[in-house]
């Protein structure tokens, strides 16, 4: 346990003891009052499967500290803001450049599904968005998996004047779309030809296959003005941004839709190994402002995000999801996403110094036997 936690340690940011203390972290703490510490256990109890109590009764067995659930679960909350200052930097140093955002405001939105420990544990589906790049989480709700309100839709956000959006695929809808526009946002999500209906300027049915044809090369973009149109015949001006991938890009997801028509048990369609060839979305962020570049980079930065946040999903599996307290559910989601961000980081430097997984000290100048 020491051994692993001061491996642990050497992949924080360097100033995680002094974040501590400026995000008030500590604050009010009368026993144990050591970011380490603190840390250590809220870690135990983000990174298991286990409720408060569990983890309250493993930190006291661990002798790492003597606190009750709710003891845990205050401390949890009075350390949001040191969780989120941890994950900015580690997402900065995924080098996701955000500098572009000054004068207006960026939103990353998404869902997770989390199901809760144990043989009954309930499924529910969190919906949040964060700001970037400041990581505020702006909204968070949990809501059970089928009923009234309880799907993927923009329409749960509210929505305001030059909020700039960036959605994942399951958002690329015209409702979704025209939400946004209603409400004076922008958005950017991910082309799907199957969810998402758009004609052309004049009116006519946008053909994007031909239309993707046209770009041969890798790296090259090209867009086309376009009208995203909802089942009541309603019209949001945008445009269809794409770039052809490389020869090695192509390849890989190829092999993507190959494994996911065999797990799927479906024979895939001309037509998606096409759109394979290409990374194709569907914009309303203004011409003037955003070149066809400056879109397919924003869609690269919320794609960098969204990497993240695939193992923040599969993280947010351990434990037990925090319903009644918005304050603590948002802790509970900069923990997980912590959480998840060590793991990429631990995944991607054991790969890279194998055999051992680990740094030794710098080697020294071969002495001679002479």
């Amino acid at each position: 346990m020491t051994e692993d936690w001061r491996l642990l340690v050497s992949f924080l940011p360097a100033d995680w003891r002094a974040l501590a203390a400026e995000t008030g972290a500590l604050k009010g703490l009368r026993k144990d009052k050591s970011e380490e510490t603190l840390l250590r256990v809220l870690l135990l109890y983000l990174g298991s499967e286990h409720s408060l109590r569990e983890a309250a009764a493993q930190a006291k067995d661990s002798k790492l500290a003597d606190l009750s659930a709710v003891a845990l679960w205050k401390r949890l909350k009075k350390s949001k803001e040191w969780l989120r200052a941890l994950c900015i930097d580690l997402m900065r140093e995924r080098g996701i450049d955000l500098s572009k955002t000054s004068g207006f405001q960026v939103r990353a939105v998404d869902t997770a599904t989390v199901k809760e420990a144990g043989k009954t544990g309930s499924q529910w589906r969190i919906h949040y968005s964060l700001r970037l790049p400041s990581l505020d989480c702006d909204s968070f709700r949990v809501t059970e998996m089928a009923g009234r309100d309880t799907g993927e839709s923009l329409s749960s956000l509210s929505i305001k004047e030059g909020d700039h959006v960036l959605a994942s695929w399951p958002y690329s809808t015209a409702a979704d779309i025209h939400y946004v526009a209603t409400a004076g946002g922008r958005v950017i999500v991910p082309l799907d030809a199957e969810m998402l209906t758009l004609r052309t300027h004049e009116g006519r049915p946008f053909d994007i296959l031909t239309a993707l044809q046209l770009v041969r090369s890798a790296g090259t973009v090209q867009s086309w003005r376009a009208k995203a149109v909802d089942q009541k015949g309603g019209a949001v001006e945008g445009r269809v941004c794409a770039l052809r991938k490389s020869e090695a890009g192509i390849w890989l997801a190829h092999q993507t839709l190959r494994m996911e028509g065999l797990r799927r048990d479906q024979p895939l369609q001309p037509e998606s190994f096409e759109f394979g060839k290409h990374v194709t979305v569907f914009s309303t962020f203004p011409v003037a402002s955003f070149t066809d570049v400056d879109i397919l980079e924003w869609y690269r930065i919320g794609w960098q995000v969204e990497l993240a946040f695939r193992r923040f999903k599969s993280i947010a599996q351990l434990g037990h999801l925090p319903k009644r307290d918005d304050e603590g559910a948002k802790a509970w989601l900069y923990g997980k996403l912590l959480v998840a961000l060590l793991v990429e980081k631990l995944i991607s430097h054991a790969s890279s110094t194998a055999p051992w997984g680990y740094q030794l000290k710098a080697p020294g100048v071969p002495q001679s036997r002479e």
